[in-house]
């Protein structure tokens, strides 16, 4: 039965909302957003259509359900959570859900520099977002340069005795042991939060003014460093040879399609100063033009992260379409935020340099494609398989002397490491330190569920190990029934030196050396390096967390209720145990004998 457009519209309001486009076997074909769901639906179903490939999908449409919102901004959120949730094939779809980094400066008689990711509080100032955690670090590098303020944490600060190595080097005033007064690193911090807003005229000007008062007052120890400042931020302003004197917040989104992949690139500039770009490969994107990939970036990007006060786009989108994504952007921030093309000498700059950095983007994605493919084709070779090898998991286990083993699963799929597959595993109801018995309880867990017909097998299995986890890890195959998938274990060489591996085979093959520059090698020991870490990391937490819980939780006659009561009076195990008999009775629900008793317990 086709679908009765005609009719469908009729029954169509003119609020805004968002109207999901389903075949005939439910799945959802497109989400979008409109400020008139009739005239936006509507404009589908007519005979000129802007694409093959937007006519394409009209030809498989069975149902369109249409949710109303109050206004364009609710609508252009639930458009991105759907596109996110259900990610339809007829979507652009960027995942860009990493929230973008800052620069903090805390409050207080000495205020903190720091990096920060999240969502911001009022607990500091915020400076950004920058688009990477390289562009916030150089920066932070910058300002303890010009403006020698303390990064340390609170809990450093508050206990030193004498400076650190960064007073030294000139990189910190030494505000933790009073070598500079709260008033005079006020100061400091009010030049870096204009230097951060994009006043960079109006700290020189203050600088200039304080080295000539220096001067006057014979103070030249403190006129040099004044001089030294200058001098550090007119180098920064020559290295920003593509910047505004107007200390202007602007996003730079640029798309191209070269070689077969559409990339879009988001250039940020903040206070004037460009900080650099990020680029973005989208999915789905295989038949769309970059107009329309600009437009659905902008749509997902910024109902989930903040607008800039304009922003320059190439190509432009649609005048329709970009006027719906102004207003609705207006909506979210409360104030006009114009999507336009570049029109001043430093705009079309900026411009420039964003498309230039696409194309880098595109070659240097192309490249590392032609790499990882080169170096699987060698895998495959090397290992003597008959299939082509497109996802490998990798296991290994962390402990130390047996205590809260940890088995670690990564997977290498679509020539990077998956880490949304990642798995990590408590060993449990072993002996302690018995490897062989965690790698096998280890791939059990793992593979149970793909022996029952679900989840994705891989085409190969490495185990960090030799030839004794191989084999645990191979009967644990057996019992499964899995054992058609290929398995190579990877023993460490001599003195655990890259390049000295053996690969361990558990059919009773020899067993082989790669040599070391081998590409099948270098991608094994990628994969087999992350497994590792990813391991350790697991094992670190598990182990610190019992470490903490432990003593506590083995007191004899406290159970949860009192060991929560303990932690609430005392903030945790040092406490407790820095606690006298009569502190412990204090608590409520320890009496006088069990507050001996657990300090007893305890020392």
């Amino acid at each position: 039965m086709s679908f009765d457009a005609k009719a469908f519209l009729a029954t169509l309001t003119e609020l805004p909302g968002v109207y999901r486009m389903l075949d005939a076997n439910g799945s959802v074909l497109y989400v979008g957003k409109a400020k008139n769901l009739k005239k936006r639906v509507s404009s589908y179903f007519r005979d000129n259509l802007p694409s093959p490939r937007i006519a394409h999908m009209v030809s498989q449409i069975a149902a369109v359900e249409t949710t109303s919102t109050r206004t364009e901004a609710e609508a252009l959120l639930l458009e991105n959570n759907l596109i996110k949730s259900l990610a339809p094939r007829y979507n652009i779809l960027f995942r860009d859900d990493k929230s973008y980094p800052y620069i903090t400066l805390t409050r207080g008689a000495y205020p903190k520099l720091g990096f920060f990711r999240g969502n911001p509080d009022r607990k500091a100032d915020y400076f950004g977002p920058y688009p990477s955690a390289w562009a916030v670090r150089d920066s932070i590098h910058l300002l303890q340069k010009m403006f020698r303020l303390r990064t340390c944490e609170e809990s450093v600060f508050a206990n030193r005795s004498r400076p650190c190595l960064l007073y030294q080097i000139k990189r910190c005033s030494g505000p933790c042991v009073g070598l500079i007064s709260p008033e005079d690193y006020a100061a400091d911090v009010q030049l870096a939060s204009m230097f951060l807003n994009g006043k960079q005229h109006e700290v020189t000007r203050r600088l200039t003014e304080a080295m000539e008062t220096a001067s006057a007052k014979l103070a030249f120890e403190q006129a040099a460093l004044y001089r030294d400042q200058i001098q550090s931020l007119r180098q920064v302003q020559e290295k920003q040879f593509v910047s505004s004197s107007k200390g202007e917040d602007v996003d730079i989104v640029v798309a191209i399609r070269e070689s077969g992949l559409l990339c879009v690139n988001l250039a940020m500039v903040r206070g004037g100063r460009h900080l650099g770009d990020r680029p973005f490969f989208p999915t789905n994107a295989i038949d769309s033009e970059p107009r329309e990939a600009v437009l659905a970036f902008i749509r997902q990007h910024y109902a989930a992260h903040p607008a800039p006060v304009r922003l320059l786009a190439s190509p432009l989108p649609a005048e329709e379409e970009g006027g719906d994504a102004e207003a609705a952007l207006a909506e979210l921030t409360g104030r006009p935020v114009p999507i336009q093309e570049g029109r001043t000498l430093t705009q079309r700059a900026w411009v420039e340099m964003a498309v230039q950095n696409a194309r880098l983007a595109i070659l240097a994605r192309n490249q590392a494609t032609a790499q990882q493919e080169q170096r699987l084709a060698a895998l495959q070779e090397a290992l003597g398989l008959d299939e082509a090898i497109q996802r490998i998991e990798c296991f290994d286990i962390s402990h130390t002397m047996g205590e809260a083993a940890v088995a670690s699963c990564v997977v290498y799929e679509g020539n990077r490491m998956k880490k949304s597959d990642y798995r990590r595993f408590n060993i449990r109801d072993i002996t302690p330190g018995d490897d062989y018995a965690a790698m096998r309880q280890a791939v059990t867990r793992r593979y149970d569920g793909l022996a029952a017909g679900e989840g994705t097998a891989p085409d190969l299995i490495l185990i960090d190990g030799g030839k004794g986890q191989v084999a645990s890890a191979y009967s644990a195959m057996l019992e499964l029934g899995l054992v058609h998938i290929p398995m190579v274990g990877v023993a460490k060489g001599e003195e655990r030196k890259p390049g000295l591996e053996t690969l361990i085979f558990p059919e009773g093959r020899e067993p082989l050396n790669l040599p070391a520059a081998h590409p099948a090698l270098h991608l094994i020991q990628e994969v087999r390096d992350e497994a590792h870490r990813f391991a350790i990391t697991g094992h670190r937490a598990q182990r610190g967390k019992a470490r903490k819980t432990s003593k506590l939780e083995s007191l004899p006659g406290v159970g949860p209720a009192r060991r929560k009561a303990l932690v609430a009076r005392f903030g945790g195990l040092p406490g407790v145990l820095a606690a006298t008999t009569e502190q412990l009775a204090d608590v409520p629900g320890i009496s006088r004998e069990m507050a001996e008793k657990i300090y007893s317990a305890l020392h």
